[in-house]
């Protein structure tokens, strides 16, 4: 339990991004004026991974002066990938119909992670540099 204070205490954004994220994917869906907007609910998950796969970057490269490549790979691309999966399988068993599970979405999460990855290696490219 003390792991999970010291998680929460050192990425707290990424924290309260993830907890989002399981909470809109089993929420209701609101209707919104861009609903008619072609493949919008694609691009929102591509938005909602790649910004919260941004944050993991972002406090993982704060806390730590030479990153570890292998503990990004995992836990800033692989662990949300999986999440990701692992949200639409649930989505598509455990929600009574209210929610299903879309493969569409798993792939728009992962465009999302790994945009986030581009992003977060050019950032330590850089941080590196300087």
């Amino acid at each position: 339990m003390k792991n999970i204070g010291k998680y929460i205490r050192k990425y707290p954004f990424s924290c309260i991004f993830v907890v989002i994220i399981w909470y809109l994917c089993f929420g209701y869906p609101p209707h919104t004026p861009l609903d008619h907007v072609a493949f919008i609910d694609k691009w929102v998950h591509i938005a909602m991974y790649a910004g919260t796969c941004t944050t993991i970057w972002i406090e993982y490269l704060r806390h730590h002066p030479v990153p570890e490549k292998m503990k990004l790979f995992v836990w800033a691309w692989l662990a949300p990938i999986l999440m990701s999966g692992l949200i639409e399988i649930l989505q598509e068993n455990c929600t009574g119909g209210r929610r299903s599970g879309d493969w569409l979405d798993f792939a728009a999460n992962s465009t999302g992670a790994t945009l986030a990855a581009v992003i977060g290696i050019l950032l330590a490219r850089y941080r590196a540099r300087h």
